[in-house]
């Protein structure tokens, strides 16, 4: 796993499909103790950060509304 990429410059996408390929080897159950760990541990850092890209997305496309009852909602960003 030392020629993997930092993950903080993974796309969405790409990070999504080594998590995918790490979940495979895990399940196969033929990764040696040591190396299930460590991809585990990468695994677990795909995931946040899958996650993270989702939320900035989702910020990026919903926006806070306060009425004018006070009341808070989400609205679609206006896009153009």
């Amino acid at each position: 796993m030392t020629s993997a990429p930092k993950i903080d410059t993974l796309s969405f996408e790409a990070a999504l499909n080594e998590l995918e390929q790490i979940v495979q080897k895990l399940e196969g159950g033929t990764v040696e103790l040591e190396q299930s760990i460590a991809i585990y541990e990468r695994g677990s850092a795909l995931k946040a950060h899958c996650e993270k890209k989702l939320k900035d997305a989702r910020l990026k496309i919903e926006k806070i509304v306060l009425s004018a009852e006070g009341k808070v909602s989400t609205a679609p960003t206006e896009i153009g």
